[in-house]
């Protein structure tokens, strides 16, 4: 398999970057089709400690801040992030490289025969292409020993093929009226469907969030055990220059 048919394998599947999106519902996105096939690659997304970021404005640029910070610290650092501007190849990175045309397609090429006998089954359906690019990343990762992975969230956050993981820390941009067709149609349901990503015993951080957004976090935070830093509370910083 050459890079072009990786690419033409991948867009073979459902890809709601294009086509109209199904609410986020288990029964049009479920996680256990992407656990299945993870457990057919040998679990890569469990090989490195995550860090995981969603929102509606900023969190591309946050995700990018933070591998770069922990590639700076020493880090071998995967970053995952969508959509991609001028190639494919963007959305897998490690301390700051593109995965290359013949990485992609051989990733994808192990991965296939596995993807499709998850297809044939369709236990709990059959995969998109999102989800077949979140495996291919783990996958990726996990070849070159990365030792954190900074996974943007596609969109949402409860039922996003990233969600497999159980991040070290789980960060929420400033959360907005988005989507509102797929993720529901107030604040509450939309920050109830981005807190998801906040996990038993993580690190949740959090910039200044609208009240509801900020109740829906805080009740899932404790619920959860999780600890939580406010940006402008527990951390503050002094603008020294522009």
């Amino acid at each position: 398999m050459n890079y072009q048919q990786a690419i033409d394998f991948l867009n073979s599947s459902p890809n709601y970057e294009i086509l109209p999106r199904p609410a986020h519902t288990q029964a049009n996105y479920d996680l256990r089709r992407v656990h299945e096939l993870l457990a057919l690659l040998g679990n890569p997304h469990l090989k490195a400690k995550s860090v995981h970021i969603t929102g509606s404005n900023g969190k591309g640029s946050t995700s990018a801040m933070i591998a770069s910070a922990l590639t700076a610290s020493g880090y071998v650092t995967g970053l995952y992030i969508s959509p991609h501007l001028h190639t494919w190849r963007e959305r897998v990175q490690i301390d700051g490289k593109l995965i290359s045309e013949e990485e992609w397609a051989a990733t994808v090429d192990r991965m296939k025969p596995h993807a499709d006998d998850v297809n044939r089954r369709a236990t709990y359906g059959k995969l998109t292409t999102f989800e077949m690019l979140t495996a291919l990343g783990f996958a990726y990762f996990a070849s070159k020993g990365v030792e954190f992975q900074v996974l943007e969230v596609g969109m949402g956050g409860k039922y996003d093929a990233t969600s497999v993981i159980t991040p070290e820390v789980a960060i929420l941009t400033p959360i907005s009226l988005e989507h509102t067709d797929v993720l529901g149609p107030t604040l509450t349901a939309i920050a109830s469907e981005k807190a998801a990503i906040i996990k038993p015993g993580s690190t949740v951080v959090t910039p200044p969030q609208p009240p509801e957004v900020e109740k829906v976090i805080e009740e899932t935070s404790r619920k959860l055990g999780a600890r939580r830093v406010k940006v402008g509370v527990d951390v503050t910083w002094q603008s020294l220059g522009f």
